[in-house]
């Protein structure tokens, strides 16, 4: 995939380094020197244009009309806006994402403005804590569906209700799939008739509500 970022801060600098561990093909662009002498440490050097990515001429020259995928990433919200513009109306960029550094302004990041994925640090941020805090001692290992469904890894304490209990008794909620079960370093395929023994790490997919339920069948001395 040919990925073109726009912004040279370090959320940018980390997708690079990302894309490129994945063999996708990079280019980002940016002109400030302190943050230019940051990347070159950072990023191959030919991954790096150093040039104002708001300059038309700019695009041009980094091949934007062969894009596959522009990402906004500045630390103006405003230019992000106006690229992803630029680039779904006057460049033909089959797919825009952009950074939103001001949560005030989330409401503009639409597809009325050609953004097709629009990423809200502030809000990732907060919803990442807040889940942390209500999960207890269970671990979000990966985000699914653009953050719809987790994958979440917990281990089965000695006291709670569920020791013993074979899965087609637990009595899961709807939108909740144990993926996995590792017990003693090997994965068990998780059927109806397994129960679950003390020290059992359980992998679950779930949605947010089915989260919470979890918490409930899994926290210590629930009865």
């Amino acid at each position: 995939m040919n990925v073109l970022i726009a912004g040279g801060d370090p959320t940018g600098a980390q997708l690079a380094s990302l894309l490129l561990e994945e063999n996708h093909k990079v280019l980002l662009v940016e002109y400030r020197k302190k943050v230019l002498s940051l990347l070159h440490q950072q990023l191959p050097t030919d991954v790096i244009y150093e040039d104002r990515v708001m300059d038309l001429r700019v695009l041009e020259d980094v091949g934007i009309r062969k894009a596959d995928v522009l990402v906004a990433c500045t630390s103006d919200d405003a230019d992000n806006l106006v690229l992803c513009y630029l680039a779904h109306n006057l460049f033909k960029v089959p797919r825009t994402i952009g950074r939103i550094n001001n949560p005030r302004h989330a409401w503009l990041f639409n597809e009325k403005l050609h953004v097709d994925v629009a990423l809200n640090e502030s809000s990732v941020l907060a919803h990442l804590i807040g889940e942390e805090m209500s999960l207890g001692d269970m671990m979000i290992l990966a985000k699914l569906h653009r953050g719809q469904y987790s994958l979440i890894e917990l281990v089965v304490s000695p006291v709670t209700a569920v020791v013993g209990t074979a899965i087609k008794d637990l009595h899961l909620p709807e939108q909740c799939v144990i993926a996995g079960i590792i017990r003693n370093g090997k994965m068990i395929v998780p059927r109806g008739g397994i129960t679950f023994d003390v020290g059992d790490e359980v992998l679950v997919i779930t949605d947010p509500d089915g989260a919470e339920e979890l918490v409930e069948l899994f926290t210590p001395n629930h009865a």
